[in-house]
């Protein structure tokens, strides 16, 4: 019988912990954290969903942070929306106080690993995670196991300079504030009213997202590109845009092989915050 992992998933205000057996989560629990409070505070917290979920199965604990992260040493660095945390060696806390091993890494590596072994990408060598929403931020698959490069920089796509600014400040949800004065979710609802101006704004975007996957594609060269985050979900809307300018791309066999898809594991944080373990162990999943 295979072992059970628990993930964690940070968010700005809120934990999540499950525990993860046979490729499902038999139990997961939400809390909301002061995201305000101290160091200890919010490590007592993350120490609380942890207990909720732990039992004698567990044989590790997987976290995806927003964060700057040291993956050797399991130190986590200025996390977004909780300001107390600057520099913590979570790894290293949680190992002396539950006994097993702990991986961490930032969540859009956790989603690309995700995808690698519940998702999408199950199956391929070479991949790529990116999600787009309140930044852009993308996980790099090589060859089977998730490539965090030497300061967990792998895979920045979104801060590549493009047109006056990055590929982030076109492609994330504040641009569609800023530029058009609505945010990506009301966009949205309006797109699937069939409103022809934000399907035209999506249309954009489309392009937009195009050259950054042909950068991708010059860097990395996957086989399938996985996109995550909400704004995904208006993936119908900027789907042929997006391959219009994919398609000017001057490898044409890269092309025909290329698979890009919208994630549909909509528990993915989680998953992807455990696969750190199923990774780094190189075990194959019992489903």
């Amino acid at each position: 019988m295979q072992k059970a992992v628990i993930g964690i998933s940070f968010g700005g205000k809120t934990l999540i912990a499950g525990k993860v057996k046979n490729g499902k989560i038999e139990k997961s629990i939400t809390r909301k954290i002061n995201n305000k409070g101290s160091e200890d505070e919010i490590l007592s917290e993350v120490f609380g969903v942890i207990n909720d979920v732990f039992d004698d199965e567990i044989a590790g604990i997987g976290i995806g942070v927003p964060s700057l992260v040291d993956v050797d040493k399991g130190i986590v660095y200025r996390v977004q929306n909780i300001p107390s945390w600057r520099e913590v060696h979570i790894r290293e806390i949680l190992e002396d106080h539950f006994g097993v091993k702990v991986y961490v890494n930032n969540d859009a590596n956790c989603f690309a690993i995700g995808e690698t072994y519940f998702g999408k990408a199950e199956g391929y060598e070479n991949s790529v995670g990116l999600v787009l929403g309140a930044g852009v931020g993308a996980g790099v698959i090589f060859k089977g196991h998730l490539y965090s490069g030497t300061n967990c920089g792998a895979g920045e796509f979104g801060d590549i300079p493009y047109r006056d600014e990055t590929y982030e400040y076109y492609l994330n949800d504040a641009y569609f504030e800023y530029k058009f004065g609505l945010s990506a979710h009301t966009l949205i609802r309006r797109a699937d009213k069939k409103d022809k101006i934000a399907r035209a704004i999506f249309e954009q975007y489309g392009y937009d997202l195009g050259m950054l996957i042909k950068t991708i594609l010059f860097s990395v060269d996957p086989e399938i590109v996985v996109i995550g985050g909400f704004i995904s979900k208006a993936f119908s809307y900027f789907e042929k845009s997006m391959w219009e300018r994919i398609r000017t791309f001057p490898y044409k066999h890269t092309i025909k092989k290329l698979k890009i898809v919208p994630s549909e594991q909509e528990d993915i944080a989680v998953l992807g915050a455990a696969a750190l373990y199923f990774d780094a162990q190189n075990q194959k999943l019992i489903k």
